[in-house]
């Protein structure tokens, strides 16, 4: 594939079981070949996408030591403002001219796992914006359901029962994150300067971009090429996690940022499965030899994560 395919995923919702086999039948070519597609007809109407977007902007306006006291540093569980080139997608590239801030579920304080002190199970840290919360969990929940309708033509494509990925996603790890990249095309030598070079870590993501060009995605003969803006789709690619339990039947796909030629923004829903979910591709596709050890997804997260943020590895 030379582009990434469009899906209309509005039949999974399909009462036609043959209507739901050819949409998982897409979704599975797109997920063996290229590892990317655009999500259409999701449900999610483009005014609440729009929506997020303003919101997105007004919490990166907000003055740096506002940003500073939400730092994700201060938190244990990936929540919170990312500073510009904090993060490092390609440690060996240098760091990634970027900012980000990450909300996940919404749990209260006093919640049990909250209180045991669960890995991705912590509270959230909300901007000094008015309506800003109420907005962005409506979108974080649209997001989640799409992201189970998807997880329906997976489980269909790969020839499990329909519900196999539901026990999966009653409670699980997913990170809204919001993206602003400054424009820097004429500061920045590397290719992939905005964001490095690198494949996603859960089981799927669903990616919102506004009109500024920047995504590439490395295609299976090597070659980058360009993941326009589509009207109301989402960009939809797969990650390490779901690679991994497919035992390498689906395949993670390397993708980049180049530095914008103006100000870009993107908005990320990252979606993992119950962090006590057992990841092992014995479940999935058990008539192979396995190519991975069982891992729970809290455990793979967090090893992925650490070697990403320099700021959760404690010091030798």
């Amino acid at each position: 594939m030379q582009s990434l395919p469009l899906i209309s995923v509005a039949g999974l919702n399909s009462e036609d079981p043959a209507v739901r086999a050819e949409t998982a039948r897409q979704l599975g070519v797109a997920c063996r070949e290229i590892g990317f597609f655009y999500a259409i007809d999701h449900g999610i109407p483009e005014d609440v996408m729009a929506g997020a977007f303003a919101n997105s902007k007004r919490v990166f306006e907000l003055p740096l030591e506002t940003k500073q006291e939400m730092s994700i540093k201060k938190s244990p569980h990936n929540r919170g403002y990312v500073a510009m080139a904090d993060e490092k997608l390609n440690p060996e590239a240098g760091a990634d001219m970027k900012e980000a801030f990450n909300i996940g579920t919404d749990f209260p304080a006093d919640h049990p796992d909250v209180l045991a002190g669960k890995p991705f199970r912590g509270v959230n840290f909300w901007p000094p914006l008015d309506g800003w919360r109420e907005a962005m969990l409506g979108y974080f929940d649209g997001c989640l359901n799409l992201g189970r309708l998807i997880h329906k033509g997976f489980a269909i494509d790969l020839g499990l029962p329909e519900d196999f990925f539901v026990q999966h996603l009653t409670s699980p790890i997913a990170t809204l994150r919001m993206l602003r990249y400054p424009a820097s095309a004429g500061q920045i030598d590397r290719e992939d300067g905005g964001a490095g070079a690198h494949t996603d870590y859960g089981n799927v993501t669903l990616l919102a971009t506004d009109k500024v060009a920047g995504l590439q995605v490395l295609t299976r003969q090597g070659q980058w090429i360009d993941a326009p803006h589509v009207p109301g789709a989402f960009v939809c690619n797969i990650g390490d996690c779901l690679m991994r339990w497919s035992n390498d039947t689906y395949v993670s796909t390397p993708h980049r940022v180049r530095p914008p030629e103006q100000e870009r923004y993107s908005i990320a829903f990252f979606l993992e499965v119950n962090p006590d979910s057992i990841v092992d591709p014995r479940d999935v596709m058990p008539s192979e030899a396995p190519k991975y050890e069982p891992i729970t997804c809290a455990e793979y997260l967090t090893a992925r994560l650490n070697a990403t943020y320099e700021h959760r590895v404690e010091p030798s």
